[in-house]
């Protein structure tokens, strides 16, 4: 059977799940699931994922969420070594990368975002914005030892992390401190399904900047 990818354009998570399915090669039938019309907690979409979260695969019957462990088992199921490395050492600084997204980057961006979007929240705040600087700052700090967040090789750990900053780069964020940032980031070019990502990017810049009017 051909793998879904139950995805949203707009959430970046999902953007990541969806290139690491174009980066590992292979095809893949694409189900959207709006979750601004929180089709997520359709009883038919609830049943496949009791979590109601997006990305969601369906791989033969076997069902994953959570867009990291999507793009990590794909790479190995399918042996992609190059964007999952089997060496111990090369291994752990991806997982390192892939944490710090999950624990520290994306946080701080969804920290910013959501309230925006979802709470009537019209302005940045100060302490979110300065907090999000200071991750920003250990990224361009990684970046300043290799051409990529891991290592000299692309990796799932930019997948993951190139679709968090595409999405702030849409808010407009300002990463003229952070040149390796924005070195590596046209480096990202090259991952398959990139382009796809920075339409939804800009969607979901777009729907952020019009609630700050």
């Amino acid at each position: 059977m051909v793998l879904k990818l139950y995805h949203f354009p707009l959430s970046s998570p999902s953007r990541a799940a969806y290139m690491s399915v174009k980066a590992v090669g292979i095809p893949a039938d694409i189900i959207i699931v709006d979750l601004l019309k929180k089709e997520q907690l359709s009883e038919s979409f609830v049943k496949i994922n009791p979590q109601h979260c997006i990305p969601t695969i369906d791989d033969d019957g076997f069902v994953l969420w959570e867009s990291k462990a999507i793009a990590c088992y794909l790479a190995e199921k399918h042996g992609r070594d190059d964007l999952y490395p089997k060496d111990l050492k090369r291994r752990a600084v991806v997982n390192q990368r892939l944490y710090y997204d999950s624990s520290m980057l994306y946080p701080r961006i969804r920290a910013i975002n959501y309230p925006i979007l979802f709470q009537g929240v019209k302005e940045i705040k100060k302490e979110l914005a300065d907090d999000l600087n200071v991750q920003l700052g250990f990224l361009n700090h990684y970046l300043g030892e290799s051409k990529w967040v891991a290592g000299d090789e692309m990796t799932v750990a930019d997948i993951a992390i190139a679709a968090s900053i595409s999405t702030v780069m849409a808010v407009g964020w300002d990463f003229s401190a952070f040149p390796n940032i924005q070195k590596w980031f046209s480096n990202c070019e090259t991952i398959p399904g990139f382009q796809d990502n920075m339409e939804g990017a800009k969607k979901f810049g777009d729907a952020v900047r019009k609630n700050l009017e």
